[in-house]
C-alpha cells in the first residue's frame, strides 16, 4: 500500500470517526446538556460551599477571639484607675465572657470553634457556681474530634465531679485519659488527679503507688516534681 493510500485511509476513517461522534451528539443532544449543566451546577455549588465556610470560619475566630479577650481581660486594682476594658470582679468578667461563649457554641454549630467555645462556656458557668450548664456545656466539648480539646474538656469534667460528690464518675475519666493521653493532657496529668482523688478519699497506699509512679514515669517534667513532693509529704 503506497503513502498516498494510507493518508487517503487515515483521513477517511478520522471523518467517519468525527460524522459518527457527531451523530451521537446530535441524538444525545439533550442527555448531554443536562450532563454539562449538572457538572457545572456541581462546581458550582462546591465553590459557593467552600467560600460560605471559609467567611463562616472567619466569623466564628474572630468571635471567638474576642471573647477569649473577655475572659482574660484585667481586673480594677482597689484604689487605681481602671485601666481600659478592666472588670471590676472576676464574676462580672466571667458572666460576660461567658454569655458571649454560650452565643458563639450556638451561632456557628459545626464549626471547630463552636466547640472550642462550649469548653469555655463550661468553665465559665463552673466559675460561676452553675455546675449543671457547666457539666453540659464541658461534655459537648468532650464529644469533638479533636482529642486535645475532648482531653481537657474531660478533665474539667473529672475536677467537676469531684467537687460534685461524683469520685466513681471521675475516676472513670481519669482512666479514660490515662489509656489516652494527648499534649494538651498527657497520662501524668490525668494520673496526679486520680492519686489526688484517692488521697482525699483516704486511699493512702494507692494514691502513693500512683506518686511513685508519675514520679519514675516524669522525672523533668511538673507532674513529677509534684508527686515526689507528695510522697515526701506522706512520709
Amino acid at each position: 500500500m503506497d503513502t498516498q493510500t494510507r493518508h487517503a485511509l487515515k483521513k477517511d476513517k478520522f471523518a467517519l470517526a468525527a460524522a459518527s461522534s457527531a451523530s451521537w451528539v446530535g441524538e444525545h443532544r439533550a442527555g448531554v446538556l443536562r450532563w454539562v449543566i449538572s457538572v457545572a451546577v456541581a462546581v458550582v455549588l462546591a465553590i459557593a460551599a467552600l467560600v460560605y465556610w471559609n467567611v463562616r470560619t472567619a466569623a466564628a475566630d474572630r468571635a471567638l477571639g474576642g471573647a477569649t479577650d473577655v475572659y482574660t481581660a484585667p481586673l480594677a486594682l482597689p484604689g487605681e484607675p481602671p485601666e481600659p476594658g478592666a472588670y471590676t470582679t472576676a464574676e462580672a468578667r466571667a458572666r460576660e465572657a461567658n454569655r458571649e461563649f454560650v452565643a458563639i457554641a450556638h451561632d456557628f454549630r459545626g464549626l471547630p470553634e463552636a466547640a472550642k467555645a462550649h469548653y469555655f462556656a463550661g468553665v465559665t458557668y463552673e466559675e460561676l457556681d452553675q455546675n449543671g450548664p457547666a457539666e453540659t456545656e464541658l461534655k459537648a466539648a468532650a464529644d469533638s474530634w479533636n482529642r486535645n480539646l475532648s482531653n481537657l474538656a474531660r478533665l474539667a469534667l473529672a475536677g467537676l465531679y469531684r467537687q460534685t460528690g461524683r469520685d466513681s464518675q471521675a475516676i472513670d475519666l481519669y482512666n479514660q485519659l490515662i489509656a489516652k493521653p494527648s499534649v494538651t493532657v498527657s497520662a501524668a496529668v490525668a494520673q496526679l488527679g486520680l492519686a489526688d482523688l484517692y488521697a482525699a478519699e483516704g486511699k493512702q497506699e494507692q494514691a502513693r503507688v500512683l506518686w511513685a509512679k508519675i514520679k519514675d514515669s516524669d522525672k523533668d517534667g511538673a507532674a513529677g516534681s509534684i508527686a515526689a513532693q507528695k510522697l515526701t509529704a506522706k512520709q
